[in-house]
Order: C-alpha cells, then structure tokens, then sequence
C-alpha cells in the first residue's frame, strides 16, 4: 500500500494576519511561510515521490513548486481542484476573531458536519471530495507504482484535517479535535481492510523511514495489524 504524505502548505499572509483565506486568490506564503516549505522540502529529500498533487490556490502551488525545486526527480506538481480549500462564502477574507461571534461559529465548532457557510459549500461536502479525490489517486499510484510507493498531496488545513478523520474512523463532528499546522504532513496508508494513519501533524519527524527498501512486507501490502505492536521492520 502506498504511503501518503499529506501536506499543509506553509504559512501565508492571511494565516500571519488571523484572516480567513478561503478561496480568495492572491494569497501567498510570506516569508515563515517559503522557509517552513524549504525545511520541508528538506525533510522529503530521501523519498521517491512518484507523484504530487495540490490545490490549485497560490498557497498551496508554491508550497509545491519549492518541493519540486529541492527535488528534480519529483514530478511536476498536478492541481487538483477536489483538494481546494472549503468554500467558506462570504466568511472569505473576515478576520477570525470577528466570524467567532458569528452564530454559526458554534455549530462549526461542535456540529461540523452539519456546517454549511452563506453562499458557499458545506464541511461534510468538502470532505466527501476530499475523500474521494484522496483514495482514488492512491489507487492509480498503487496501480502504476506498486505498494511502496510514496506520494504526496498538498492542501489545507480543514481538507486535511476531513480527510484524517476519515481514515481514523472518526465522525466529521469530532474532526476539530485534530491539530494540522502550516507545513505539517500527516502520513496515511490505505490497506486492504482500513486505511492505517502514522503521522499527524508531524513537523519534524525523519521521514526517511518511508523510503521504499525493495523487500516484501506483507503488513505493509495488507495493512493487518500486527498483534501486540511490533515495529515497521518487522
């Protein structure tokens, strides 16, 4: 099964300044925001990715194109539409601290799924397209690549966020319970029987240990568990 490392692109202006980015365009990292994707990039050099995918917003292509810069051998960066950041409507371009006096700020908070902002999408649609497009890449990696491919999306932070409590099990209502920093990356794997989760918003771990050995392993084909623990090796 192929390792996915979901990415979120590093900080922006708007992230800097407590405004709710959305879908506006023209929003781009600032400077913490091009250094954090530069460490990442860093951090990514030992893996072979055989494919990157991202968001089609400026954030998010940036935090690709640093990447693929720091690593030639990564295919160009793909856009992916069904990864773009929730449509928050007219919450688009509000500071935060103003929307959380906004009634609908509560049922965000604790009832996402039934979330559905003014003149824009729904949390539990965003997640469906999320989900969707997320599972239906790894196939065609796992197709061409084989099961130890490695591959990464870049998106943001709610999309990543829906995505992970997908493949913990876990109701979208219960998703703000999840921390995914900017140029964070949670790695997930989809097995056979349910999808294994490995990292959540790891910012400095050694992400070399997912770089493909060339021997079997059959927990990472299936995606059983191994009873009592064990250890990735084994």
């Amino acid at each position: 099964m192929p390792s996915l490392f979901l990415i979120r692109h590093g900080r922006s202006q708007a992230n800097a300044e407590g405004v709710l980015a959305g879908r506006a365009p023209g929003i781009d990292l600032d400077d913490v925001g091009r250094q954090q994707a530069e460490s990442l990039a860093e951090r990514l050099g030992p893996l072979p990715l055989v494919r990157l995918v991202t968001s089609p917003l400026e954030r998010t292509v940036q935090t690709a194109e640093i990447i693929c810069r720091n690593h030639p051998q990564t295919p160009k960066a793909s856009r992916e539409k069904a990864l773009i950041e929730c449509g928050y409507g007219s919450w688009t371009g509000h500071p935060v601290k103003s929307l959380a006096k906004d009634p609908l700020w509560k049922v965000v908070q604790s009832q996402p799924s039934a979330a559905v902002f003014p003149d824009g999408e729904s949390m539990a649609d965003m997640q469906r397209r999320a989900v969707g497009a997320v599972r239906r890449i790894d196939t065609e990696v796992a197709t061409e690549h084989g099961p130890d491919a490695c591959w990464a999306a870049v998106s943001h932070g709610d999309v990543i966020k829906s995505v992970v409590a997908d493949a913990l099990g876990m109701h979208l209502d219960m998703f703000q319970r999840l921390v995914v920093h900017p140029a964070s990356v949670c790695v997930l794997q989809y097995g056979a029987n349910r999808p294994n989760v490995i990292h959540i918003n790891d910012l400095g771990s050694d992400l070399s240990v997912f770089k493909p050995t060339g021997r079997k392993r059959r927990r990472r084909r299936t995606g059983d568990a191994v009873v009592g623990g064990g250890d990735r090796s084994g």
